[in-house]
C-alpha cells in the first residue's frame, strides 16, 4: 500500500511518468494538464508523481538544473523545492518568472517562510510535511484559479473596451457595429461563465482556488 506521507531520504534515480502510457500507449483527445514536481530526494519527488499521475502527466527533476531544462510553455503548475544543491528553488522560480512562463509554481518545502518571501514570484507555498490530499488539492487549486483569472482578465478588458466605447459613440451608432455587438455578447459570455464557474464551486472547492485567504487577516 502506497502511504499517503513518507519522510524523504536521498536516492540517485530519476524518474518520469509519462501521461500517454498510463492509457495502453493512446493519447487522450484532450491534452491531461503538466505538472512539473522539483524535488531533489528523489522518492519523495516519486511519491508525488505517483500521487498525481493518475489525473495529470507529470514531469520530474531533481535538481535545479534540470527543472530549468524540463519547465516549458506546455507545464501548467510547478511544485518547486526550496533548498536544492546547486541551482536553488529561489533560482529556479525566479528563471521562470524572468523567462515570462505562464506557468502556476507553488513552493513545496520544509524551509519556513520568512519576510524574504515578499520579494518572491510564487503563487502558493506550502510547508512540509504534506499528504496526499494536500497535493491533490494544491495544484487542483492552482489550475482552476488560472481559469478563473483567465476569464476575469477577459472580462476587465472586454468591460474597458465597451466603457470606452459607449463614453463617446451614441446609441445609434453603437447598434450599427458589428465589432461592438460582437465584443459585447462576447463580454456577456465571459460574464455568464465566471457566475457559472462561482455557483459550481463547493466550499472544498473555492477553498482550493482561494487556498490561503482564510488565513489572511483582511
Amino acid at each position: 500500500m502506497t502511504p499517503d506521507r513518507v519522510a524523504p531520504h536521498s536516492a540517485e534515480i530519476p524518474f518520469r511518468v509519462p501521461w500517454q502510457e498510463r492509457v495502453a500507449g493512446v493519447p487522450p483527445m484532450t491534452p491531461s494538464p503538466s505538472i512539473l514536481v522539483v524535488e531533489d530526494e528523489t522518492e519523495l519527488a516519486e511519491l508525488f508523481a505517483e500521487w498525481l499521475s493518475e489525473e495529470y502527466d507529470v514531469r520530474v527533476a531533481t535538481t535545479g538544473e534540470d527543472a530549468l531544462e524540463r519547465v516549458d510553455e506546455e507545464v501548467d503548475v510547478v511544485l518547486l523545492d526550496r533548498l536544492m544543491p546547486g541551482i536553488s528553488g529561489d533560482e529556479v522560480l525566479e528563471t521562470i518568472r524572468d523567462r515570462g512562463l505562464s506557468v502556476r509554481v507553488a513552493m513545496v518545502t520544509a524551509v519556513e517562510p520568512d519576510f524574504d518571501v515578499l520579494k518572491m514570484g510564487f503563487d502558493d507555498y506550502v510547508v512540509k510535511p504534506v499528504f496526499r490530499e494536500d497535493v491533490r488539492r494544491l495544484v487542483e487549486g492552482l489550475l482552476e484559479r488560472d481559469q478563473y483569472d483567465q476569464h476575469l482578465s477577459d472580462l476587465f478588458a472586454s468591460a474597458s473596451k465597451l466603457a470606452a466605447l459607449e463614453s463617446h459613440k451614441s446609441a445609434g451608432e453603437l447598434e450599427t457595429s458589428e465589432e461592438y455587438l460582437r465584443l459585447k455578447a462576447e463580454f456577456e459570455r465571459t460574464r455568464e461563465r465566471i457566475e457559472e464557474l462561482e455557483s459550481g464551486m463547493s466550499e472544498r472547492d473555492f477553498d482550493a482556488v482561494f487556498y490561503d485567504l482564510s488565513e489572511v487577516d483582511i
